[in-house]
């Protein structure tokens, strides 16, 4: 396998999401530095996960540090998507500050609805201006329709994530491996690029791709396609 350079990982969680981590963002920007990233972005979960950061945790990120380290840093969250219509567990207001999201299924936040019905809820909840993630796309637990969802997502710009933590041995997601396939092989299909994440939950895992890598490689993935590997793929998720 040949060794690219990654430049960013931007699925990653604090202290604040719970979990039993205890890293903070210095811990993880330190972890970035180490694994020689360029870009971080923090992604703790919205209020409605069990345990997990407050409404005024993400209205203080505002002011946080944008560089520590040597690694710029950007703040975001990984939103919950709460039903059908598409409905997520921060206000705008809140939204507005921070730099990007992800859009996400978990339980206890939302009941499978069949694919018809999980497609709708993400292709809606895309519609807010700062979602700019399809976070981790590949649980079986909630069927999607591949071809709607991501000719949707193109549509929007809007990008999936190949979410290194599902494809883990010990991963609680179903089925991750395979359904990633099918959505590689529509992305190459639609020219949509992909965003790889660690989803590390505290600094172990910061920039560990190494369950997605080798099967970009066996899918004959197009690195064009992989927006980590270029240096401005950044700006095409998060421009200024």
């Amino acid at each position: 396998m040949k060794n690219k350079k990654i430049y960013f990982d931007l699925h990653t969680h604090t202290v604040a999401s719970g979990h039993g981590s205890t890293d903070t963002i210095s811990d993880l920007a330190k972890a970035a530095f180490e694994n020689g990233l360029s870009f971080l972005g923090i992604s703790d979960h919205a209020p409605a996960t069990p345990g997990s950061a407050t409404e005024s945790y993400f209205r203080g990120l505002s002011g946080s540090p944008r560089e520590r380290n040597g690694v710029r840093l950007f703040y975001g969250v990984e939103l919950n998507i709460g039903d059908e219509n598409g409905a997520v567990d921060l206000s705008d207001e809140i939204l507005e500050a921070l730099d990007y999201s992800l859009i996400s299924f978990h339980l206890p936040t939302f009941d499978n609805a069949g694919p018809e019905g999980n497609t709708n809820a993400m292709i809606r909840a895309m519609d807010h201006p700062k979602v700019r993630l399809l976070g981790h796309p590949d649980d079986s637990r909630f069927p999607l329709d591949y071809e709607r969802l991501l000719s949707a997502a193109k549509e929007k710009n809007v990008f999936p994530e190949l979410n290194n933590a599902s494809l883990m041995p010990d991963a609680y997601r179903i089925g991750a491996y395979e359904n990633y396939k099918q959505l590689l092989m529509l992305c190459e299909r639609l020219s949509l690029p992909v965003v790889l994440s660690s989803d590390s939950h505290g600094r172990k895992h910061v920039g560990d791709f190494s369950f997605v890598l080798p099967l970009l490689e066996e899918t004959g993935f197009p690195d064009p396609l992989v927006l980590n590997y270029d240096p401005n793929g950044i700006q095409r998720i998060l421009p200024a």
